[in-house]
């Protein structure tokens, strides 16, 4: 493989939301160029308009900022390659279909939209549902191919739409090797005449997909599978315009499949089984619904990364906590697999729970302040930092160290009836009420000495954890599991502890 001067390309349609297959395709371009000190693209492909979103563009570039894979050349950071949005780039394409017309790869097509439809359903009704427009069937078409000269001149003249035709040839073999996948070969009996260049003057992805990375200097398309049937056309394209050369080394990436089952990954898999397929929160202004995100689920741009990473790769060790700079340092294209990767929601959760507990407890501060501003929750920030080294074992979501440690923000809680029920006997305020003299009397409120007075109580009064512990735990924060019961005392201090102690002891009955 030649890895001088790589350049890669992520070049998505703006046509909706970002699926997080488009993102992996373009994670992996990334740690590609990166690892070889090479240079990712991203170019916006919008030649078809009818499908265009207007805000499917920002989108795209919000979710790259937010996942911190930014290309070093695109539409909002252009290189010498620009433009960079196919629709800018109109003007160029043309002369290379002509290109391939005046060497006879290519022919005019004026057939309509009605004719085509007319001959599919009868080919459908002749038992022949997958009627193509190739080797066989233009021989039956309007075309410069059965057209005479005049015919052709006197309809361009008339100002009759065309569509630009490639001219497949009947029987060859077209052989390329993939980078992932080996030697692909394939027939050209099996493809049909696919339009290049539209009657509204715009390219298809084909041609204008082959031009741009020509033109653009890209050494390797990494894309998703879906693209490989396509392969084919684009490498006899390459030929016909006399880029054989240089033509770009190939590499067809597994498919995301659905955790359940077989197929491609889908929004209604996320919305069925509860779990986000877009980077970021989409609203579909035309039907008003809206679809979830991994940003606003909140989860660490790291762990998400990490995650699509092992979506198709792996780094034959068992290491699997990666971050950015050590993705780009492990990747390599012949780690891909072939087969699908199934999407493992419960893995997602588990990457983002590894994120945050290595994540330091002054650093998880500053991210939690601004959503415990927003519940207005009081805090003071040291102990905030105490609170989230506690909590983050515990947690998954910067908001879980909040939720689940609420108690450490208010003196009003209730009392978790299933504990009460269980744990509260007849006994428990008794001995909480001598457990609270025992910490009353204590001179230093730390985590080592709170623990040491407890378990001298509990042998002083021959007596189990169990039968205070819980009580406990649930005077001073209405739950029934937490994390240390000591460093929970030690952080409230020795003032709130008691108080607490007391509220319970007045307000549980059974």
């Amino acid at each position: 493989m030649d890895l001088q001067n790589v350049r890669v390309r992520f070049a998505p349609s703006p046509t909706g939301p970002l699926h997080i297959g488009g993102v992996r395709t373009a994670l992996y371009n990334y740690l590609f160029a990166k690892k070889h000190k090479g240079t990712f693209i991203l170019r916006i492909e919008d030649t078809d308009q009818t499908r265009f979103v207007e805000k499917a563009e920002e989108y795209i570039q919000e979710a790259f900022d937010w996942a911190g894979i930014t290309p070093d050349e695109s539409p909002w950071n252009p290189g010498k390659f620009g433009p960079y949005r196919q629709s800018e780039r109109k003007p160029m394409y043309r002369q290379y279909a002509d290109i391939m017309l005046n060497n006879g790869t290519a022919y005019l097509a004026f057939d309509t939209s009605e004719e085509l439809t007319a001959v599919r359903e009868r080919a459908k009704a002749a038992k022949m549902p997958n009627w193509q427009y190739n080797h066989i069937t233009r021989n039956s078409m309007q075309n410069s191919l059965t057209l005479s000269e005049d015919a052709v001149t006197e309809k361009i003249e008339a100002g009759i739409p065309y569509v630009i035709r490639v001219k497949i040839p009947r029987n060859e073999e077209v052989r390329f090797e993939d980078e992932i996948r080996g030697w692909v070969t394939v027939n050209t009996s099996n493809l049909d005449d696919k339009v290049l260049f539209k009657s509204d003057g715009m390219p298809t992805y084909h041609l204008a997909n082959i031009v741009d990375d020509h033109l653009m200097q890209i050494t390797h398309v990494i894309r998703g599978e879906e693209w490989l049937p396509s392969a084919p056309l684009h490498v006899l394209l390459y030929r016909y315009l006399g880029w054989e050369s240089t033509m770009p080394k190939l590499a067809h990436l597994p498919l995301i499949l659905r955790p359940d089952g077989n197929g491609k990954l889908s929004k209604r898999d996320g919305d069925r089984l509860g779990f986000p397929v877009f980077p970021l929160n989409w609203m579909d202004d035309a039907t008003g619904e809206e679809s979830s995100g991994y940003r606003e689920r909140g989860y660490f741009p790291g762990a998400f990364n990490n995650m699509l990473a092992f979506l198709g790769w792996n780094p034959g060790t068992n290491e699997e906590i990666f971050k950015l700079p050590e993705l780009i340092q492990a990747f390599s294209l012949e780690r891909v697999g072939k087969s699908g990767a199934k999407f493992d929601a419960p893995k997602a959760l588990w990457y983002q729970q590894q994120y945050l507990r290595s994540t330091s407890n002054e650093e998880l501060a500053k991210l939690v302040t601004p959503i415990a501003q927003d519940m207005k929750l009081d805090f003071e920030s040291n102990s905030l930092i105490s609170i989230c080294g506690l909590m983050k074992e515990r947690a998954t979501f910067l908001k879980d160290i909040l939720e689940e440690g609420s108690y450490f923000f208010t003196h009003e809680f209730s009392y978790d009836e299933k504990t009460v029920k269980k744990k509260w006997k007849e006994h428990t305020p008794l001995l909480l009420s001598d457990l609270k003299s025992e910490f009353e009397q204590m001179e230093e409120f730390s985590t080592d000495a709170i623990e040491t007075t407890f378990s001298e109580f509990l042998t002083k009064n021959e007596i189990g954890f169990g039968q205070i512990g819980p009580a406990l735990r649930l005077a001073i924060s209405g739950k029934g599991m937490g994390p240390s019961l000591f460093e929970i005392c030690n952080l409230l201090g020795q003032k709130q502890t008691i108080t607490r102690i007391n509220k319970a002891l007045e307000t549980i009955k059974i």
